[in-house]
């Protein structure tokens, strides 16, 4: 019966993934950004439409200083401030300080953003907010609508065929005049002809919309789909994910895989957790072998059933969340494992349907809820601000905030992490809903970056690059890259992202201190759990916590 239970919830877990919101994350549509506009400290959430042409609801929460006006434009990647509208206005939210709220027209399919314009006492700026714009879902007519609909369509057929027939009759007559026998078969004639023809032209309107609605449902995103394998080389365990490109060339995508940009120093970010019980995490950086296919030395993560979800970004901006299943094998216990690279990190610990339940390993922790404390491997722990006992309010924007200690209690300042204090991967305990946040979002750094480029950028088409020499560029960047010691490497990825002051002032872009901040919505309600990531002693560490999330209660 258990191995039974196991086998349907593995099926029901990749049913969710497969039928999720699958682009730059899975289940997960709104954006949240946390950011320094200028003098103003923003917090920017963004729920995109999920049918294009539609609108984004953008929400802007100024955290210091006195804004005056908040406005919004969208901009899009491949045409550019140049052929981007003007902004609208974000009406202040009533009863709410420094808050604003409105909508902005996403008019176009992909790479997008949203920039929000600020006008205060501090003087005027500006911030980029990355989006992924793309339909995932059809709009059904209302049935109310639908019938009334066709009650006017049906007199308005009516109305044209007794118009048309009167004009040749009735229409004629002097006053007092009635209509002769010819006049009558006439009209009669007239309105039948009339007849047919509105109902071609209806027949032909119909098809139209046919074909519309069909060629809609071909261009609805497709996300990518990735097979995962795990194979033994020298003894050791090998993860590999060929990426599938089939319908690539009716999807318009082309060589795209030859074009990603990397994000946080690595082309691929891919996260493993064992299902169903949520006890194992992995974070891996597989590194590219060919257009399609991505490989990493597994950690020592135990036997069993993994959900596999692997992060990409377009040279666009757009980011992807490849996904699958996978089972891993057992490690043999005699062989050392020592070939995993330096990023690479997992954790075991309790499953979520039987806490306390922990095997002895030498990177366990013990799973931890909003208010407690969750202690790493070395000895250091990380507590979750909020209550344990209440629930988290599913569509609400939060900031998930840690701080972070020693083992003695003093205040822990975390290293860098692939050029962030930290990281959270946020999964939902079904694997329907996925996300890696960073303390600044939602987002990848490198859509930011990218988009920032592109507006600098004054032409008002973009030049698509040669992917050859592109993806050749790329490579030799990230051989420079794994080539560098790894504190210089952290300062380089922090340097680029604007992390970093380069003369010498430290981190500029984030509060350093032993408090971290993740901004974050919950799409929905049910059970989460939190792995979070921060570098200790040159050593990364993964904290686990625990989620109650209720639905969004609607008036």
């Amino acid at each position: 019966m258990k191995k039974l239970l196991h086998t349907l919830f593995f099926a029901a877990a990749a049913l969710a993934i497969a039928t999720g919101n699958v682009f730059a994350h899975v289940g997960s549509a709104g954006v949240q950004m946390q950011g320094q506009a200028g003098p103003y400290k923003v917090l920017v959430s963004v729920e995109p439409p999920d049918v294009i042409p539609g609108t984004a609801n953008v929400t802007v929460f100024i955290e210091n200083g006195f804004a005056k006006k908040v406005s919004a434009r969208p901009i899009y990647f491949y045409s550019g401030d140049q052929g981007a509208p003007t902004a609208d206005d974000l009406p202040p939210v009533p009863g709410q300080t420094s808050q604003f709220k409105g909508i902005v027209w996403l008019m176009q399919s992909g790479s997008s953003s949203a920039q929000i314009l600020i006008e205060g006492d501090q003087g005027k700026a500006e911030l980029i907010v990355p989006i992924a714009a793309v339909s995932t879902a059809e709009r059904a007519m209302p049935k109310e609508l639908g019938i009334g609909l066709s009650i006017l369509g049906l007199l308005l057929f009516l109305l044209m065929i007794t118009t048309i027939g009167a004009s040749v009759s009735d229409g004629l007559l002097k006053p007092g005049d009635e209509l002769s026998g010819a006049q009558r078969r006439k009209r009669w004639i007239n309105m039948g002809i009339a007849a047919i023809l509105c109902t071609l032209i209806l027949y032909g309107g119909s098809s139209w919309w046919d074909s519309w609605a069909s060629e809609y449902k071909q261009w609805l995103y497709k996300p990518l789909k990735g097979d995962a394998n795990v194979s033994i080389r020298n003894d050791q365990r090998v993860f590999q994910l060929k990426i599938d490109t089939t319908g690539f060339a009716e999807r318009r995508r082309g060589s795209m895989l030859s074009t990603l940009i990397p994000d946080h120093g690595k082309l691929m970010h891919t996260f493993l957790v064992r299902t169903p019980g949520l006890d194992a995490f992995a974070h891996i950086h597989p590194e590219r072998k060919d257009s399609t296919t991505f490989e990493a030395y597994l950690p020592k993560l135990p036997a069993g059933k993994y959900l596999v979800y692997s992060d990409i970004v377009q040279f666009s901006g757009f980011a992807e969340t490849i996904v699958d299943t996978l089972e891993i094998p057992a490690q043999k216990e005699e062989v050392p494992l020592n070939v995993t690279a330096q990023e690479d990190t997992y954790v075991i610990t309790d499953p979520m349907d039987a806490p306390g339940r922990i095997p002895l390993d030498d990177n366990v922790v013990i799973c931890g809820k909003p208010g407690t404390k969750t202690v790493f491997s070395d000895g250091s722990y990380a507590i979750w601000e909020g209550k344990p006992d209440k629930a988290l309010e599913a569509g609400k924007p939060y900031q998930l905030n840690f701080e972070i200690y020693n083992p003695d209690g003093s205040p822990c300042f975390p290293e860098p992490y692939l050029g962030m204090t930290g990281h959270v991967a946020v999964m939902k305990s079904d694997g329907s809903v996925y996300i890696h946040l960073h303390p600044t979002g939602s987002y990848a750094m490198a859509a930011e970056k990218t988009f920032k480029n592109r507006i600098a950028d004054t032409a008002k088409v973009v030049q698509k690059p040669t992917p050859a020499i592109f993806r050749d560029s790329v490579d030799k960047q990230m051989a420079r890259l794994n080539a560098m010691p790894m504190i210089e490497r952290e300062q380089f990825l922090m340097t680029e992202m604007g992390m970093y002051d380069a003369s010498g002032q430290g981190m500029s872009g984030m509060e350093h201190g032993n408090r971290i901040s993740f901004p974050y919505a919950f799409p929905k309600g049910g059970r989460y759990r939190i792995f979070l990531q921060v570098r200790r002693n040159e050593k990364v560490l993964t904290g686990v916590f625990d989620a109650r999330v209720s639905d969004l209660v609607t008036l």
